[in-house]
């Protein structure tokens, strides 16, 4: 036990003073959990063998991270990502593979080995990037979207692999592993002497359970388990979902990974989804911080000292060969620069299921033992570089492209009165109200895709980063009367507001807004109108409700009115005592304040139903008849 403890204290230790400082010097968590396995492994010796028992641990946070993944797209996203699943994603495993097998065999390797090799280099680690684009908030970006998708098919490729690489064993290394009396124990398998087609049969099947128990089921389910009234016992009922569904696929032969992520997308409409999220999340996070650490850990400095030319020049070789790939896939799919390079060196190392095939196919005879611990080395390497690319990406490639990008924005022929920034579902709806009213409008949105899906119905939008400054100015900032800001990024929104505030005190702001502390956050940077993205949707579902229970239209929009101009002046008073500095629940003015501005709510709200009660608005009827 006191073993356990201490392996346990240092890991979180390392986490703890590695992880803060690593965020303060811009280099980003995943860096700082890679830096603190080298230090309590290969450099102070504080742990040793167990690293590879607990990274088989760790790697279920890869597992949680899917599902999180999956909760987050509806299953109509995923059939519209289809085009980039297949082919951006298909055409990189198949592109990637080609090359290094190609590269593997002139330097002498046989066929057999090097396309086992090009099949473990072709993937890359969802982990670090999801992770990463997450972080830097680049995920919503189309090189953050392109990463995703490429990441997503790579996961479902891991399938085929994994039923590929048995076949490529090789008789030599067959031979040796049984006359050294070799023996791997296998695993629980449901597939165990069953032939062929009774294997695939029962892989689908097990597909099907994931996806038809997901939607039949977890509902009946978590309704049951939320009888308990216990947030403890629906934490387990969320672990148990995943894990099971996870060990049902792993005894299948499938990709555990894969088999959450497919339940996390059935679950997205669920109205569970929302707890489930935020009872995983806590888990996820901190298992994928152990398996970077486990990663860090992991590298063996004996054979890397051994052989650093070696290692050095096959990880450099395979950032190479995998950025190539993508940089020609991101021409071809016509990526603006910016995401081309995000696009390209996001995915540029391999992937965590690398260590997995590599040892499926020492266990399968297919690469000698000694030639997988070099290219265990190269995954390892090629992963703990990729944060230091995220940074070159960030600190030095983003700002020259960003300053080469004036000249290759749109050019904006006209400074009109109102810009908006962003198109998405939010501010398309203000764009078509102020164009319908005869008003002319300048409307950037960083998304090229984005711009040239609604440049099909006739929308005129220019490509460019409104939270630069330069931008915001050529699009006429100094001349507006109205800035919207309509994207949906908290932080970029703040910016886009706090410069526009500076630069011209008079102009009038439209901001959106996630919730409440956004809002307050907002109304002290400057804006002038804070909309709460769903608050004025809730309202009117409100005002439904209201006249669903036989409440005269005129008296339902009444109360409306009450209570929308009792909310804005609530929302006034609070912005005054609220510190972000504190949390709203323990700020005792803002809690004092809120439960007084609900009780002038529901005043104002009961007032209006009274003023004039029985008295009807001519304009929500039609006149009586005068017939005679």
């Amino acid at each position: 036990m006191t073993g356990v403890l201490l392996q346990a204290f240092i890991y979180l230790m390392a986490a703890v003073i590695a992880v803060p400082l690593a965020k303060r010097l811009g280099l980003g968590s995943v860096l700082g959990y890679l830096m603190a396995g080298i230090v309590i492994g290969p450099l102070l010796g504080f742990v040793g063998d167990e690293t590879q028992e607990i990274q088989h641990v760790a790697e279920f946070g890869v597992v949680m991270m899917l599902f999180l993944v999956g909760l987050e797209l509806e299953p109509r996203a995923l059939w519209a990502m289809r085009h980039k699943l297949l082919g951006l994603g298909g055409l990189q495993v198949a592109l990637t593979t080609a090359v290094i097998t190609a590269l593997a065999m002139a330097l002498g390797q046989v066929w057999s080995i090097s396309l086992a090799i090009g099949l473990v280099f072709s993937l890359s680690s969802t982990a670090i990037v999801l992770q990463s684009l997450n972080e830097k908030g680049w995920m919503k970006t189309d090189g953050g979207q392109s990463s995703f998708s490429v990441l997503l098919f790579q996961d479902i490729a891991v399938i085929p692999m994994l039923a590929l690489i048995p076949l490529l064993a090789l008789p030599e290394l067959q031979e040796a592993a049984h006359s050294a009396g070799e023996s791997h124990g296998s695993e629980m398998s449901l597939l165990t002497g069953l032939a062929g087609w009774q294997a695939a049969v029962v892989t689908l099947a097990a597909v099907a359970a994931v996806v038809v128990g997901g939607h039949f089921l977890s509902r009946p389910l978590f309704q049951f388990v939320a009888l308990a009234k216990l947030r403890e016992v629906f934490t387990a009922a969320a672990l148990l979902l995943v894990i099971g569904i996870a060990l049902l696929m792993s005894l299948v032969g499938l990709s555990p990974a894969l088999g959450t992520f497919l339940a996390g997308v059935v679950l997205a409409n669920s109205e569970f989804r929302h707890e489930l999220e935020s009872d995983i999340d806590p888990f996820k996070g901190l298992l994928l911080g152990l398996f970077f650490i486990t990663v860090g850990a992991g590298i063996n400095f004996d054979i890397l000292f051994a052989n650093v030319g070696t290692v050095l020049s096959l990880t450099i070789t395979l950032i190479a060969i995998k950025a190539g790939v993508l940089l020609l896939l991101a021409k071809v799919f016509k990526l603006g620069k910016s995401d081309t390079w995000l696009f390209a060196l996001s995915l540029a190392q391999a992937g965590e299921f690398g260590f997995v095939l590599l040892a499926l196919t020492v266990q399968n005879s297919v690469i000698p033992a000694a030639l997988a611990d070099t290219l265990l080395l190269v995954v390892a390497f090629s992963m703990l570089l990729t944060p230091l690319l995220f940074i070159c990406y960030e600190k030095f490639l983003l700002p020259r492209m960003e300053t080469e990008q004036q000249s290759g924005n749109d050019a904006i022929p006209e400074k009109a009165k109102i810009i908006i920034a962003g198109t998405g579902r939010y501010g398309q709806i203000i764009n078509r109200m102020l164009l319908s009213s005869g008003y002319e409008t300048v409307v950037l949105d960083i998304s090229a895709e984005t711009i040239d899906r609604v440049a099909r119905f006739g929308v005129q939008t220019y490509y460019g980063d409104a939270a630069r400054p330069d931008l915001l100015h050529a699009a006429g900032l100094h001349e507006a009367d109205m800035l919207i800001v309509a994207i949906d990024d908290r932080e970029r929104t703040r910016e886009i507001v706090q410069h526009a505030r500076r630069e011209r005190p008079d102009i009038h702001i439209v901001a959106r807004a996630f919730d409440r502390l956004d809002v307050y956050k907002l109304f002290q940077d400057g804006a002038n109108d804070i909309i709460r993205e769903t608050f004025d949707s809730a309202v009117r579902a409100g005002r439904s409700a209201l006249e669903g229970l036989n409440m005269h239209p005129f008296e339902a929009e009444k109360v409306v009115h009450a209570f929308v101009e009792s909310d804005k002046s609530a929302m006034r008073q609070l912005a005054e005592v609220y510190d972000p500095e504190i949390p709203a629940h323990e700020n005792t003015a803002y809690v004092e304040l809120s439960k007084r501005v609900r009780d002038e709510t529901e005043t104002a709200v009961r007032s209006s139903q009274s003023a004039n009660k029985g008295l009807v608005d001519r304009a929500w009827r039609p006149p009586a008849s005068t017939d005679l």
